[in-house]
């Protein structure tokens, strides 16, 4: 729980009354937002006026939660000191505001029913991985919840998976169809229950259940469910499992076999899978350790209530099987979030592979009847469940990058992210996001929320999904924009969709947004060198760029770095064969590539491809530095062809790692063109690339240290002419831990203050907060592109 931001004392007395001869009676009221609802806070109130003998009421409101208490002076001021320094621990308070009250007629202390109306300051609940004290109850024989699947209480299980409108009760939820027994009504209503006003409190008896299905045969029960379910991942079948989110696709992680087969027929022959790992030993960590080296951060970022999927370095031995991640030094762990899981591991006695069951690159599927519908080619059997998803999350995912755990992805948890405007939004604001790794976000006052993963929008599903999440947040928010932000390049389907709405419309270039969200991030009021490097983007001048440095402040970046640009043969397919992108430094550079004649490129037609790049027939030219790691994997042997997105990137830095960079660290040459840019010449790389009396991994180290090395002499050209001394790191480039660290190290060596986000990712996920930022920025009017 956070310090209060904003405490108001009234000046006039409060109200006063006698209280059954004990003295003065004095009632005041307090009206706190941030995270209060769906939390267990109406709970801890009630029990804390208890504590301190005070009357009144507690109720939720759309804007959060009011506390109205009265008693003697110093029994309220006791309390009031509770309510901030004490409290449950997935609660935040981000606002407290008290005033003096009347009296009221009141003997004891209610939870009230919720307010509707009223300012729109709502938070919404994430959701939360399952409690010690539940998972404790759940294996307890004597334990009325015993194996129960959808154990909860106020402090765990779901939220914003399952709200449908606020505010947060039970009604407003999908377990409004869930009746309660008895003895779940009892809890309920005992303020001194740990479930009393847990809104998805249920039990074997009277809540959601388990079904199994295989073959078109349906098996109902919970234990029934479970067993043949564990039954199916030993004997290697593939399993499609409803989560909290949204469903998974599981096999065994120790069975090469079974992992194979997921790969083939979900299409995936080499993204990495994410491993889930059975709680063992004290803390949990125990066969977690066995699997990867943790480091302290590592360790604390799977033990946090959001179970977020977290990136480690991978052990050789193991155990698992092979094919988990193909090249790749890394493994992504997580930790059982729900009780569901918890039980199936524990039965299982080994980790199992966790893969979102979706069509590659859409967002994940919800619902039963879609799952069977469209992946009954993958999947073999399917755990099902009745509790009803509201919307899609995926898993959250987080790396440890230049000294820090930062996320790559927001999703279940984690998501929506609240962030604060460094300026105030005049006109409630919709930003739509880029076309890859989407988020929406939302802003009004000084207020923004950002969505959870989306993803990439080239199919009609995620196109749908991201319509409904954008309705959701208003919805749920109860914000109706009134202006809608989105990307310059008009071709992308969220564009066509936010200029189609009506409203006001207002496109920002890609890598202005991606700088403005580092600067909305740490919300300085200095100027900011930021280098935004990623793999493509629509630039003003018409190309594609991807290896800027921009000066300034949102609403006034001025590009004053880049790359020596040149054409990609093939346009948007060079994204997904790198050896494009070789062959056109190649080209460009009149150097030899051997590879380029040889199996590397497929039986391309390399002269008509050629002779199209000559006439300038599809072939945009580039600035990214995203292409120059392409062409890097394609000379170095590395990826010719990549299979997912970053593929070839991540297998280079994997190279790299322990490699070193045997004395090359010196930056590429850089001069001025006549655009006025300090420009690096990738030209200068090809040698080292190509050069075979050294190992590859050397190589790939001399590509990393020789790029870390230019992104710092550009900034110490422009600060020897500027003074700008404050340097910001955006796009997916910078996810690459070996060159961030790098960068960063360099930089502050100089007396540089290095900001490399870590509330949002640094990829396009945040390039929807980084829309509202520059539409909100007081430079903003007159400088966006349309």
């Amino acid at each position: 729980m956070t310090e209060t931001e904003d405490t108001d004392t009234a000046d006039a007395d409060p109200g006063v009354a006698e209280h059954e001869g004990v003295g003065p009676t004095i009632a005041l009221t307090w009206n706190i937002s941030g995270r209060v609802q769906g939390v267990g806070f109406r709970p801890f109130v009630y029990r804390l006026a208890h504590r301190h003998g005070l009357d009144g009421w507690v109720c939720n409101g759309a804007g959060g939660v009011t506390v109205h208490a009265q008693g003697s002076r110093g029994a309220l001021s006791a309390f009031g000191a509770a309510l901030t320094e004490s409290g449950p621990p997935a609660a935040r308070i981000d606002q407290l505001r008290m005033r003096a009250a009347a009296v009221e007629s009141c003997r004891g202390f209610a939870i009230r029913n919720s307010r509707t109306g009223g300012p729109v300051e709502a938070h919404l609940p994430t959701d939360l991985d399952a409690c010690g004290e539940c998972i404790a109850e759940m294996r307890d024989p004597a334990a009325r919840r015993f194996r129960y699947p959808f154990i909860n209480c106020t402090q765990c299980g779901p939220r914003y998976t399952l709200i449908q409108s606020l505010p947060y009760d039970r009604a407003n939820t999908t377990m409004s169809g869930f009746a309660m027994c008895a003895a779940c009504a009892r809890e309920y209503a005992d303020p001194l229950d740990r479930r009393f006003h847990a809104q998805p409190l249920a039990c074997a008896r009277c809540g959601p259940a388990l079904q199994w299905q295989t073959a078109g045969v349906v098996t109902k029960g919970n234990e029934a469910a479970l067993a043949a379910a564990v039954a199916a991942l030993r004997a290697g079948r593939i399993v499609a499992l409803r989560g909290v989110g949204g469903y998974h696709l599981l096999c065994d992680a120790t069975q090469s076999e079974a992992i194979e087969r997921l790969r083939l027929r979900k299409h995936r022959p080499a993204k990495p899978l994410a491993v889930v790992v059975p709680w063992a030993g004290a803390d949990g960590l125990a066969l977690a350790r066995r699997l990867a080296r943790l480091e302290p951060a590592h360790e604390a970022a799977l033990l946090d209530p959001v179970r977020p999927l977290v990136l480690a370095p991978r052990r050789e031995d193991a155990g698992l099987g092979a094919g988990i991640a193909p090249g790749l030094d890394e493994i992504a762990l997580m930790l059982p979030y729900s009780p569901l899981l918890h039980l199936l591991l524990g039965d299982l006695g080994r980790p199992i592979i966790a893969t979102s069951a979706n069509v590659s690159g859409e967002a994940v599927l919800t619902q039963a009847e879609e799952v069977n519908q469209r992946l009954g080619d993958i999947a073999d059997d399917y755990l099902h469940h009745d509790r009803d998803i509201a919307r899609p999350a995926e898993d959250p995912v987080f790396r440890m990058i230049a000294g820090s755990m930062r996320p790559l992805r927001h999703g279940r948890g984690t998501a929506p992210v609240e962030l604060t405007l460094p300026f105030a939004m005049r006109t409630p604001t919709l930003a739509v996001g880029a076309y890859g790794k989407n988020t929406i976000a939302l802003a009004w006052g000084r207020r923004a929320v950002v969505s959870p993963h989306i993803g990439d929008l080239g199919s009609l599903r995620s196109q749908t999904v991201f319509a409904q999440v954008a309705a959701d947040l208003q919805d749920l928010y109860g914000v109706r924009a009134q202006q809608v932000i989105h990307d310059a390049h008009p071709g992308y389907p969220n564009t066509r969709w936010a200029r189609a709405l009506g409203l006001p419309a207002h496109a920002v270039w890609h890598h202005a947004a991606h700088a403005s969200a580092v600067a909305g991030e740490f919300a300085s009021s200095r100027d900011l060198l930021c280098f935004s490097w990623d793999g493509t983007g629509l630039g003003p001048d018409g190309t594609l760029w991807g290896g800027e440095a921009l000066l300034g402040s949102p609403g006034r970046w001025q590009r004053v770095a880049s790359f020596r640009p040149f054409r990609l043969p093939g346009g948007d397919r060079a994204a997904r064969e790198p050896w494009r992108a070789a062959l056109a430094l190649c080209w460009e550079s009149s150097t030899d590539w051997v590879g380029a004649t040889g199996s590397i490129a497929r039986g391309a037609d390399l002269a008509t491809l050629r002779r199209a790049r000559d006439r300038g027939l599809n072939t945009p030219v580039s600035s990214a530095v995203g292409r120059l790691f392409d062409a890097a994997a394609a000379l170095l042997g590395v990826c010719a062809q990549v299979t997912y997105e970053g593929e070839a990137a991540m297998r280079v830095e994997a190279l790299a790692r322990d490699a070193g960079s045997a004395g090359q660290d010196r930056a590429l040459p850089l001069a001025r063109n006549a655009q006025g840019l300090w420009c690096a010449d990738w030209q200068d790389l090809l040698p080292d690339l190509l050069d075979s009396r050294r190992a590859v991994a050397q190589r790939a180290g001399v590509f990393h240290a020789r790029l870390a090395q230019t992104l710092y002499a550009q900034a110490l050209r422009i600060r020897e002419e500027t003074a700008v001394n404050q340097v910001g790191l955006s796009g997916g480039v910078f996810q690459n831990a070996l060159l961030a660290g790098r960068a960063r190290s360099l930089l502050e060596s100089a007396g540089f203050d290095v900001l490399l986000p870590l509330r949002l990712p640094v990829n396009d996920a945040a390039i929807s907060y980084g829309q509202l930022v520059e539409a909100a920025a007081p430079a903003f009017a007159g400088a966006n592109p349309g």
